[in-house]
């Protein structure tokens, strides 16, 4: 009964969510759409004909974003182990991107032409327990700083969501090495009780 009362407060909240209401009316595939327009607007990290790699992408609300700012002439690449209906200008490879053969995708796709910036709206199926989910988040920041270590041009970006917990401050200072400045950011979509913010590094060391 619990658990039904519980999900009963979720659909109730997110159906009553502003965010959810606005991107219905104006097309976004999801609220978390206008968390990446709000700190675009603010960091100026989508520009026209970047070269821009999402991940975890699905259902492609980061995507469309990404789309509509860097223009035809402009390269995006999406990846997601879900199924991601397609977007017009954008490449989207299905699969684990952990996965030695996904990775290999994605890097003939990119060729020898770095990237402006790599984002991340990934987080992984939560337990609710902080214990267990915690590392998994870690886990998978981790994998996305390194293939943004990879692909980056120097002076490029990458934009993570990250959960306040344990190895959060190691990321902040391992994010220091790499990139010229490093800003945590909580955007107004963030719902305001949850752990997540976003981390930024700007002007990548190559």
């Amino acid at each position: 009964m619990s658990r039904s009362k519980s999900s009963g407060r979720w659909l109730q909240e997110h159906f009553s969510d502003p965010y959810v209401k606005k991107s219905v009316e104006e097309g976004y595939r999801s609220r978390a759409s206008y968390k990446l327009l709000e700190i675009d607007e603010k960091y100026r990290l989508l520009k026209p004909a970047s070269r821009v790699l999402d991940l975890g992408a699905a259902p492609g609300g980061w995507t469309q974003v990404a789309a509509q700012k860097v223009g035809s002439k402009g390269f995006i690449l999406a990846t997601d182990i879900l199924e991601m209906d397609g977007l017009a200008e954008v490449t989207f490879i299905q699969g684990d991107f952990s996965e030695e053969e996904v990775f290999d995708k994605l890097l003939d796709e990119i060729s020898d032409q770095p990237l402006d910036l790599v984002m991340s709206d990934m987080a992984p199926n939560l337990s609710g327990m902080r214990d267990i989910d915690q590392p998994r988040s870690m886990y998978l920041i981790e994998l996305a700083l390194d293939i943004a270590m990879k692909t980056l041009k120097p002076g490029g970006n990458f934009l993570t969501k990250v959960f306040h917990g344990e190895g959060f401050d190691e990321l902040v200072k391992q994010s220091r090495g790499v990139f010229d400045k490093v800003n945590t950011v909580k955007p107004d979509a963030s719902r305001s009780r949850s752990r997540e913010t976003y981390l930024l590094g700007r002007g990548f060391r190559g």
